[in-house]
């Protein structure tokens, strides 16, 4: 209860920062003048790429199928991000297919690289710890674009399969698992005359540091439910600004987890390509603390 009123207070604030690690799906354009064989949504309505592949913010997962497709069309992105902290450093790549918007496809990969802290570890400078990503993502109700009139938010429900490289060290560090399988749903509401949007995503998960440190621990080995939450606010019509806030379970005795939250600038010249930069606050990582740094991405896609 204290860390829910803790987060509530939180987004409160993320008011005053307007957003979340994440484009704003927002009306930047006519959809009605496009050709039938051309993608129709509108401008930034399909979020940019979430670090483990959905479409949505940043951090956390949003309702929105990703790309530019319709009803009886087929959308999809591709990404490439960056993280850099003080000790550490992230890659991570994917793509995604949005089908008929209803159902999305997504796979990424992660790779974060301990650098000096590997040494320390005694695993060599530069260790990498890779994790696969595979996600569904399916609407179940609500058009966050065009039910203006509702209060109903669009809402979906996925999973996000992920599977890591070092199951030995994992499990010597206290992790129960190399693997895992997380669940949320996502409920997203766009005010369009006041250029805002809210999501909030509750997600069940074991992951250590997203998977990136395994699965359970020797502290606890159950399904956490979690908090995610973005808000955005548009700009104009190619700019937009955010904040965002994703809770995280504490497994590990080896190893404290903070929560993260992160500041962001995006801007999206066309549909086709959409650039995101952040300021990420990651608290501790593995035995570093305050780890903190830039977040960019870039995404292409139709």
């Amino acid at each position: 209860m204290h860390r829910f009123r803790r987060n509530t207070r939180w987004l409160a604030g993320a008011l005053v920062l307007a957003g979340g690690l994440t484009s704003l799906p927002v009306l930047a354009g006519d959809s009605s003048t496009a050709p039938a064989n051309i993608s129709g949504k509108l401008l930034l309505t399909g979020g940019v790429s979430q670090i483990e592949g959905a479409a949505g913010g940043g951090l956390t997962p949003w309702a929105v199928i990703g790309g530019y497709g319709t009803q009886d069309q087929i959308g999809a992105n591709a990404f490439y991000t960056r993280v850099n902290v003080q000790d550490y450093h992230l890659d991570d790549v994917g793509a995604l297919v949005g089908i008929d918007n209803r159902v999305e496809f997504s796979v990424a990969q992660q790779r974060f690289n301990t650098e000096d802290v590997g040494a320390a570890l005694g695993l060599g400078r530069g260790f990498t710890f890779r994790q696969n990503v595979v996600g569904v993502k399916v609407r179940l109700l609500g058009d966050a674009v065009l039910e203006q009139d509702s209060w109903v938010p669009q809402v979906s429900i996925g999973a996000q399969y992920k599977k890591n490289n070092q199951g030995a060290i994992l499990h010597a560090i206290g992790a129960k698992s190399d693997h895992g399988i997380d669940y949320y749903v996502s409920a997203t509401k766009l005010y369009l005359s006041q250029s805002v949007l809210v999501n909030a995503t509750l997600r069940f998960t074991k992951a250590n540091q997203i998977g990136i440190l395994g699965f359970g621990g020797d502290r606890h080995d159950a399904y956490h439910a979690e908090l995610e939450g973005s808000l955005a606010y548009l700009l104009s019509r190619n700019w937009a600004i955010g904040a965002e806030y994703r809770q995280k379970p504490d497994n590990l005795g080896i190893a404290h987890e903070n929560d993260w939250y992160d500041a962001f600038l995006a801007w999206a010249p066309t549909k086709n390509v959409s650039v995101t930069l952040a300021y990420a606050h990651l608290g501790n990582v593995v035995i570093k603390d305050n780890q903190r740094g830039m977040y960019a991405s870039v995404q292409v896609g139709f």
